[in-house]
């Protein structure tokens, strides 16, 4: 069942909430499980091992890298893959107010795709170290540390949302430079095209390309005008201008900087050069492949 992260954070931030149990559970094949969950709701964090939890028939698959909850007194069923040892720490939770429980999250089942994170491993290791203490001190670090543990484990999945966005944004206007860089084009109308700020665009091609998405333009035309030039005789003027780069004296002072040669010396030199036409197509397909990463 997919989650409204932003809705969960919500609802924890909300609902008085304390840890009823935080237990460490390690199993190996064949050894006999409960068929049903606890009588209280729970998030389920995998440690290693691959293991298949159905609640009330609807399966999820456990591994790092996912968190699972649980409502109270679903019907359980596991199922252990390659016959593979398993571990994973298990944190029960009880809703203080009887009022609200009805409307909360608890009696839900859904997975928590966080990645894997070393701070919410040690976070969660921790929680279980702490639990298994005594003491006033021991009672107040483990109701804190669980606050943090679904800090966490929310961050990751917002951050791990953010970025599937990011890597779709980037690919969509990257493939759109692709095929309409001959023109005119800019940031500002490229930001308003995709819905997006230009400080978010920028953000964004520099995260997946390394560079900002002007310079991303500039260099995709260039690589096509470079093999424009060792392939054929088209004057320089109009490959600029077939390129989306009108001022010629501007194509040619850029072009000059990227390859080390104004654009007829460049053509001089490696016209039909089968050594550099293939650098050229592997420099263009290397800023094709950045959709792809």
């Amino acid at each position: 069942m997919k989650i409204d992260v932003n809705q969960l954070a919500e609802h924890f931030a909300q609902i008085p909430f304390q840890v009823e149990g935080v237990y460490r559970y390690a199993t190996n094949p064949g050894v006999p499980n409960a068929d049903y969950t606890d009588s209280f709701p729970g998030f389920v964090f995998p440690l290693s091992g691959k293991i298949q939890f159905l609640f009330n028939g609807m399966p999820y698959i456990l591994s790092p890298g996912k968190v699972v909850h649980g409502g109270a007194k679903m019907k359980l069923d596991k199922k252990v893959f390659d016959n593979t040892h398993w571990e994973y720490i298990l944190v029960l939770y009880r809703i203080c107010n009887s009022e609200l429980e009805d409307s909360s999250f608890s009696h839900q089942h859904f997975e928590l795709s966080t990645g894997q994170s070393p701070r919410l491993l040690e976070l969660i290791m921790r929680l279980w170290h702490v639990y298994n203490q005594r003491g006033g001190i021991s009672m107040f670090q483990t109701e804190m540390l669980f606050r943090d543990v679904l800090n966490e484990a929310l961050i990751g999945v917002v951050n791990r949302q953010s970025s599937s966005e990011s890597h779709a944004l980037f690919e969509q206007v990257s493939n759109y430079i692709h095929e309409y860089y001959h023109q005119s084009l800019t940031i500002a109308s490229l930001a308003e095209q995709y819905n997006v700020n230009r400080n978010r665009l920028s953000y964004v091609f520099r995260s997946h390309s390394g560079m900002g998405p002007a310079e991303y333009i500039l260099k995709y035309r260039l690589h096509t005008a470079q093999k424009m030039l060792i392939t054929s005789d088209v004057p320089v003027q109009q490959i600029a201008q077939t390129v989306g780069i009108a001022d010629p004296f501007y194509f040619s002072r850029v072009f000059k900087k990227q390859f080390n040669f104004p654009p007829t010396e460049y053509r001089q030199e490696f016209i039909n050069n089968p050594c550099q036409l293939q650098q050229a197509s592997i420099l263009t397909q290397k800023l094709n492949q950045y959709t792809n990463r």
